[in-house]
C-alpha cells in the first residue's frame, strides 16, 4: 500500500498560485492525471496533470526530457492520447514521476520557466476518457444500498445469502463510457407487461436513474490463469475517478432475471476526467471495518494491511439541475451525500476476487464500485432509494418534483477528501445530461 512521503507534506506550496488557494481541490499534493486538448480545437488529445486551475501538458514536457531513470520512462509513456502506457508501468514508475512533478511544480523550482509555457487554463480545455477501457466490471459493494433496494422487493430478506461472502459484480459495456459532460438519449426498451401472459410494453424508459459510484482504474494486469494476492492488489490499481452508472429501472425490472443487468445498464456510463492516484489518497486511508457479528472475509480476501488501512475517506455528493432551474439561474439542488469508507468491500478485495478464478486484468480496465449509499437518511446514492422507487417524489428548491429523471435533467456528482491540517483533494466533477429518446 502507498505510504506517506515528501509529496504529501501539507506545507508544500506551488509556483502555480491557484494551487495554493484553500479548497481549490487541485493542490500540489493531488496531481491527478487526465486526457485533454484545447477546447473547440482539432489538436490531439494528450495526457496532462491538473495543478490549481491549470493543466500541465505532459506530452510536451516529455519532449523536454527533464529527467532520467524511472521518472523519464514514465513521462515517455505520456506521449499518447491515452494513459494506458503509464498505467501499465506500475507503482515504482508512478511514484517516481509524481515525485519529480511535485518537485518541478513547487515554489523555487528551477524548472518553472520551462514548465510555464506548458500550462493551459482548465476552463479552456476539453477532455476525453482517460484510458482505452478494454473491460468494465460493476460491483455492488454498498451494503446500505443493497439492503435498501432489497427491502423494496424482499422486505423479509433484503440481502441474498452470498452478499456478505463475496463481492457481487457483473460485466458491463465499455463502449458507452463517456467523460463528464456526456449527453445521451433516453434509452428505449421493453418493460414488464401489465398482466401475466400479456405482451410487454416497448418505448422510452420512464424510470431513469443515476448511480453515485467511484471508478477504479487498473494498472498492471495479470497473466490469464494467475491470481492477484490481496497483499499485492493495490499495486495493480492506478487510481480512482467518479462514476455515474445510469440505470433504466423499468427496463431492469423486466430483464434482470435470470442473468442480471443488460440493456438497463449499458446505454451510458459517465466518468470524471481526472484520475487521482492511490498515492495521492494515502493521507485519507482509514481502517477497513466489518461488523463483528457479520461473516468475516475468507482468508484470500483478508490481510493485515487491508484491515489496518484498506478504506478511504472520500466524501461524495449528488446534485441536480433541470431545464427550468437553469433558465431561472438557480443553484444545483443537492440531493444526497455519502462516503466511500462505508463500503462493505475494499478496493483490494475487488481486485483479488476478480482474479481468483484466473481472470485476466489489463491496464485501463475499469471497475465500478456500485452505488455508494450510506447508513443514514440523506445518504442515498440513487433516486430508487431517495424516492422509494418513485412512491415519495422529491420536491426541488425551485418547485419541481422528481420521482425519476426527466429529459434535460443534468446530474452532477462530486467527490473530495478533506481533513484538518491538509489541503482538500478533489476527484473533480462528473456531469451528464439526459436527452429525449430517439424516435
Amino acid at each position: 500500500m502507498s505510504q506517506l512521503n515528501e509529496t504529501h507534506d501539507p506545507a508544500l506550496q506551488s509556483w502555480v498560485g491557484s494551487a495554493n488557494l484553500p479548497g481549490n481541490g487541485f493542490p500540489i499534493q493531488n496531481l491527478p492525471y487526465g486526457i485533454f486538448r484545447e477546447k473547440g480545437g482539432s489538436g490531439a488529445f494528450r495526457p496532462g496533470v491538473a495543478i490549481g486551475d491549470k493543466v500541465l501538458d505532459l506530452a510536451a514536457l516529455a519532449d523536454l526530457q527533464p529527467w532520467t531513470g524511472l521518472a523519464a520512462e514514465a513521462l515517455a509513456a505520456c506521449r499518447s492520447d491515452k494513459l494506458n502506457g503509464l498505467m501499465a508501468l506500475g507503482q515504482k514508475h508512478w511514484s517516481a514521476l509524481r515525485l519529480e512533478l511535485s518537485r518541478a511544480l513547487r515554489e523555487g523550482s528551477a524548472l518553472q520557466s520551462r514548465l510555464t509555457p506548458l500550462l493551459f487554463d482548465r476552463n479552456q480545455v476539453e477532455h476525453d476518457v482517460p484510458a482505452h477501457i478494454g473491460d468494465y466490471t460493476d460491483f455492488y459493494i454498498s451494503v446500505h444500498h443493497a439492503t435498501s433496494v432489497g427491502k423494496q422487493f424482499r422486505p423479509d430478506n433484503p440481502l441474498l445469502p452470498n452478499y456478505k461472502w463475496i463481492p457481487i459484480g457483473y460485466h458491463g459495456r465499455a463502449s458507452t463510457i463517456g467523460v463528464s459532460g456526456q449527453t445521451f438519449p433516453r434509452p428505449l426498451g421493453q418493460t414488464r407487461p401489465p398482466a401475466e401472459g400479456a405482451a410487454p410494453h416497448f418505448g422510452p424508459c420512464q424510470r431513469l436513474d443515476y448511480e453515485l459510484e467511484l471508478g477504479v482504474f487498473i494498472g498492471p494486469g495479470n497473466a490469464q490463469g494467475s491470481r492477484i494476492d490481496i497483499a499485492e492488489a493495490e499495486a495493480h490499481v492506478f487510481g480512482l475517478c467518479i462514476l455515474n452508472d445510469w440505470s433504466a429501472r423499468d427496463l431492469q425490472a423486466w430483464e434482470y432475471q435470470p442473468l442480471g443487468p443488460f440493456l438497463a445498464k449499458n446505454f451510458a456510463s459517465t466518468i470524471s476526467p481526472w484520475v487521482v492516484t492511490l498515492e495521492a489518497l494515502a493521507p485519507f486511508r482509514e481502517p477497513f471495518r466489518r461488523p463483528a457479528e457479520d461473516p468475516q472475509p475468507l482468508p484470500y480476501l483478508s490481510s493485515p494491511a487491508n484491515t489496518e488501512a484498506g478504506a478511504f475517506n472520500v466524501q461524495l455528493e449528488v446534485l441536480l439541475t433541470t431545464e427550468t432551474s437553469r433558465q431561472q439561474g438557480a443553484e444545483p439542488a443537492k440531493l444526497s451525500s455519502s462516503n466511500f469508507r462505508d463500503a462493505y468491500w475494499s478496493i483490494s478485495q475487488l481486485v483479488t476476487h476478480h482474479t481468483v478464478n484466473g481472470c485476466r486484468l489489463q491496464p485501463g480496465d475499469l471497475f465500478g464500485t456500485g452505488t455508494l449509499s450510506g447508513p443514514d437518511q440523506g445518504e442515498e446514492g440513487s433516486l430508487l432509494e431517495l424516492t422509494a422507487n418513485g412512491q415519495k417524489p422529491l420536491t426541488l428548491p425551485w418547485g419541481e418534483q422528481r420521482s425519476f429523471l426527466e429529459d434535460h435533467d443534468e446530474v452532477i456528482l462530486r467527490a473530495q477528501c478533506s481533513k484538518p491540517g491538509y489541503p482538500t483533494i478533489s476527484l473533480g466533477e462528473c456531469a451528464g445530461t439526459v436527452l429525449p429518446a430517439n424516435a
